[in-house]
């Protein structure tokens, strides 16, 4: 297994530190955020009407300082800017509930302050989708580990490492990487007990410097076949894989690549394919940076600058396990429009 060299971000001690090019972070001031939930608070639950709760978001958020509001929409907007940030000290619920054990949403959760903090950041970076093969379709999604899942290559999981990839979407027209978002929010409302679960982001850029050129140039060949997440081959597939087309892992400009990665597994065509794709997993973990999220802080990901991992840690299913929720967020949704629902603006096959 990759042993990480951890980034120092992942004390979350709130101290500036300058922004790199892959990895930034920005530090709420107290009152700022005292201010931030208090605005949240009126809003209320963004179920019953979510295109309301979203305009009513943007503008509570609008209250931000200017310079920090626009290092949050400069990170959604921009083709160089670093592909995750790192947001400390945002307002949190003042009464938690038990985590939930079946990875679904509380029923008892009375207040709504983290669900408006993930989609008023969503709403900064475009717009929060729901696919009905991911969580049932929900927007937000609560991540929790769930004790029949425990050692799959899903966000149920605890007991495996959860590989480098990509967050993708199953499509009929066999490409994975078209109609999956453009960047995920990762919101920690619960640590897990020991607080050693670890996110890794590996920014393509950093990546592919750290590639031999010749592997990089099997990388950007079609030579892998995604197989669907692993929500879609358990629902759909009777856990049986599902293939995408013949893809690139790595693509795009040598100054800005994009890269995919499906954490369900990835066929390699040839033997070379397959070592570069072992070395590719080796390589995103020695140039990935390291958080161990703490309630208040999120994750801001560009899904296509980079992938994503976690560690391993131990859940015991007590109510007091690791509650993470997360949004995936498109900037535009018709270029989606082929998979949308009949009964949601926002839901898509």
């Amino acid at each position: 297994m990759t042993t990480f060299v951890e980034s120092p971000l992942e004390t979350g001690s709130g101290d500036s530190r300058p922004a790199t090019a892959t990895f930034a972070e920005i530090n709420l001031p107290d009152e700022v955020r005292d201010a931030l939930g208090a605005g949240l608070a009126t809003v209320g639950r963004p179920d019953t009407d979510i295109d309301r709760a979203m305009t009513r978001y943007l503008q509570v958020f609008a209250g931000l300082p200017t310079e920090l509001l626009q290092q949050i929409l400069d990170f959604g907007r921009h083709i160089d800017t670093p592909g995750v940030t790192l947001i400390n000290n945002l307002p949190v619920d003042p009464d938690l509930p038990s985590t939930p054990v079946d990875g679904g949403p509380s029923g008892v959760k009375e207040t709504f302050i983290a669900e408006g903090v993930l989609l008023g950041l969503s709403g900064l970076l475009g717009e929060p989708i729901g696919v009905t093969t991911e969580k049932a379709g929900q927007l937000v999604h609560d991540v929790i580990p769930v004790s029949g899942g425990s050692r799959t290559q899903t966000n149920q999981g605890s007991e495996v490492f959860l590989n480098f990839h990509s967050d993708i979407t199953h499509d009929v027209i066999g490409r994975y990487d078209v109609a999956n978002p453009d960047f995920l929010v990762l919101s920690c409302l619960r640590a897990d007990h020991e607080g050693v679960a670890g996110t890794y982001y590996a920014d393509a850029r950093d990546v592919s410097a750290a590639l031999a050129p010749d592997v990089l140039e099997v990388l950007r060949s079609p030579l892998f076949r995604l197989n669907a997440p692993g929500s879609y081959t358990r629902d759909a597939a009777a856990d049986a894989e599902v293939l995408s087309d013949p893809v690139p892992l790595i693509s795009g400009t040598r100054e800005y690549p994009e890269i995919v990665i499906s954490a369900n597994g990835v066929r390699a065509l040839t033997s070379g394919a397959q070592a570069a794709l072992d070395r590719l997993q080796d390589v995103c973990g020695a140039v990935a940076h390291g958080v161990h999220l703490r309630p208040g802080q999120v994750l801001l990901i560009n899904n296509r600058k980079g992938v994503h991992a976690r560690s391993t840690f131990t859940a015991r299913y007590d109510g007091l396990d690791r509650w993470l929720q997360r949004t995936y967020v498109r900037r535009n949704l018709w270029d989606i429009r082929y998979r949308v629902t009949p009964e949601s603006r926002r839901v898509h096959y």
